[in-house]
């Protein structure tokens, strides 16, 4: 295969895998807020029609809508987090990847060098990139490592389970920066050029 269809097929992979993330985005918004949304709506038009014939009834289910407008503002957080995190853009890859790291399903811990910010693009492929690797993760740990070598950041995710082996998005998100990633047994490793 030639440079150029191999430069086609990376392309190919990584606008399917755009379409495969809005699809599932799309499809946790309406199953999620916006259903909760929808049924708070309801919620509130129940609650006034009950405000002249029994108020205290009323004000009850109030404050369960408040309840409930609470818990849908935390999901929309947490779905928007998943998109891009906004502590990622305001204060870079390390903060980013620890708060990530308090929220994974398994014990993890972010271990870096002194580092600076990076081009977007390459602090979004890092971080989407160990985040994979951390959801993937069923073992009873795992640590990230983060370092600046030669030009490049790189980083590791070593876990105690065995991690898919194919993360075939990741590395093409990775490739399209001119970086490598590998995937074996328990550790995900990539370098992306910071000039990327």
């Amino acid at each position: 295969m030639s440079d150029a269809d191999e430069l086609r097929a990376l392309l190919a992979r990584i606008a399917a895998a755009m379409v495969d993330e809005r699809r599932t985005v799309e499809r946790e918004l309406h199953d999620g807020p916006l259903q909760r949304l929808v049924a708070l709506g309801v919620g509130l038009q129940l609650a006034g029609n009950l405000l002249d014939r029994d108020p205290e009834a009323a004000r009850l289910r109030l404050d369960e809508l408040r309840s409930d407008v609470h818990e849908a503002l935390e999901e929309l957080r947490q779905l928007c987090w998943r998109i891009y995190p906004s502590l990622l853009l305001d204060r870079g890859i390390v903060d980013a990847l620890k708060a990530a790291a308090s929220e994974a399903p398994v014990a993890a811990r972010v271990e870096a060098t002194a580092l600076g910010r990076y081009p977007a693009e390459v602090e979004a492929t890092v971080y989407f990139v160990c985040a994979e690797a951390l959801a993937a993760a069923d073992g009873t740990g795992a640590t990230i490592r983060l370092r600046e070598e030669a030009g490049r950041l790189c980083f590791d995710v070593l876990t105690n389970t065995r991690l898919p082996g194919d993360l075939a998005a990741a590395r093409d998100r990775v490739a399209a920066l001119g970086g490598e990633l590998t995937v074996s047994s328990g550790v995900v490793s990539g370098t992306i050029p910071i000039r990327a």
